[in-house]
């Protein structure tokens, strides 16, 4: 028997790679004539690049660049085992985990190491991106990253404008003369899971803001910013970039990839199935196991488990999904999409016992699943 494991992150306790080790050791303790190859995987947000890396024997490359405020640190980026295709994932270098709460500055904060990154990695010969753009701590549009690649922005009277956002109200211009022209030639694939355009009420500023430091008062400064901005992108381009699902995502960035960059979205989960060649796993597997450290019906909207079910469904291969908790009210929403559905925490594991031993109590999980087998 053949089985295929992979989790995502157990976020808090396990990362991805942790966590298949951990069923894995669970499986083959009780039967150990089972093969278990672990294929760690991701939607998207935090852990996609360490994931992907993983899966495709990649390599990490580290970067000096400026954090949302400006200040130097070294973020990561990876190039998958091909050799050609990057993966961004901007929460690296554009991250709200930068910045303290108490420091949080939605009129400073850039996307500008984002494009760093992207920058550094066509050095490195790369022409396949995947930008995964959750986690961000900026409500920018994007224009910090688009300044890091070569655009300029000037205002009404013909100067050029920066990082302070309020400026950008005098917005006039947008220059692509000295935009890096690699990019044409590339493929950009955003992993995103939500569909917000980039103003109004389920927009960047009214919808991600808050948690980024949008007080009220400075709520109706940004979105007329992004206003502006999207204004000007329209004039340049024809087209009404800010209303397309997924503008709105990472304070924004989500809009400037659609309008200036060879991009399409894709629901995060696919994005890093694809990349790993996903598909070619299933053709020798008889069971998959999947999971994440809570499954509830947000799983259902697009999470990791649920992509590899859908995967797994269309070639006939049953999916198990084992994850750290299941509301006992909601477990009966995930059967109809899994053959076997099993908590860490249980008659046999409390939450506490769980927390303080994640491996352990994942491996035990495991055991109980591979007796059913």
């Amino acid at each position: 028997m053949n089985i295929i494991i992979s989790p995502d992150s157990f976020k808090g306790t396990l990362s991805a790679k942790e966590a298949g080790m951990a069923i894995r050791e669970g499986i083959q303790s009780v039967r150990p004539d089972i093969n278990c190859t672990v294929v760690p995987i991701a939607d998207g947000g935090e852990g996609t690049l360490e994931a992907l890396v993983d899966a495709t024997a990649g390599r990490l490359i580290d970067v000096p660049v400026l954090d949302p405020l400006g200040r130097e640190i070294v973020a990561h980026y990876g190039i998958l085992g091909d050799g050609v295709t990057a993966v961004i994932e901007m929460a690296e270098a554009s991250g709200i985990t930068h910045i303290a709460p108490t420091d949080r500055n939605p009129l400073r904060a850039s996307t500008f190491g984002t494009g760093q990154l992207i920058r550094h990695a066509l050095d490195e010969g790369c022409r396949k991106f995947i930008v995964a753009i959750g986690g961000s701590a900026t409500n920018d549009g994007g224009i910090g990253a688009l300044r890091a690649l070569g655009i300029r922005f000037y205002d009404t009277s013909g100067m050029e404008l920066r990082t302070h956002l309020p400026d950008y109200l005098q917005l006039g211009e947008i220059d692509l003369s000295d935009f890096d022209s690699r990019i044409a030639s590339c493929d950009f694939s955003i992993a995103c899971d939500v569909d917000n355009p980039l103003l109004g009420e389920r927009g960047a500023t009214a919808v991600f803001g808050p948690q980024k430091g949008v007080t009220p008062e400075l709520a109706s400064i940004l979105e007329n910013v992004l206003q502006r901005y999207a204004d000007v992108v329209y004039k340049l381009t024809g087209q009404a970039h800010h209303l397309r699902a997924g503008a709105g995502a990472a304070g924004g960035l989500g809009m400037a990839l659609l309008a200036f960059f060879p991009a399409h979205l894709e629901r995060g989960i696919d994005s890093v199935l694809d990349a790993i060649e996903y598909d070619q796993y299933l053709r020798e597997a008889d069971l998959v196991i999947t999971g994440e450290g809570k499954s509830d019906v947000q799983t259902l909207s697009g999470k990791a488990p649920l992509g590899v079910a859908e995967r797994a469904r269309r070639v006939g291969v049953k999916v198990a999904l084992l994850s750290g908790m299941i509301p006992s009210q909601e477990k009966s929403l995930l059967v109809p999409h899994f053959s076997y559905v099993e908590a860490i925490v249980s008659r046999e594991c409390t939450v506490e016992q769980a927390l303080s031993k994640p491996y352990e109590a994942l491996a035990q999980a495991a055991a109980r699943l591979g007796r059913k087998l």
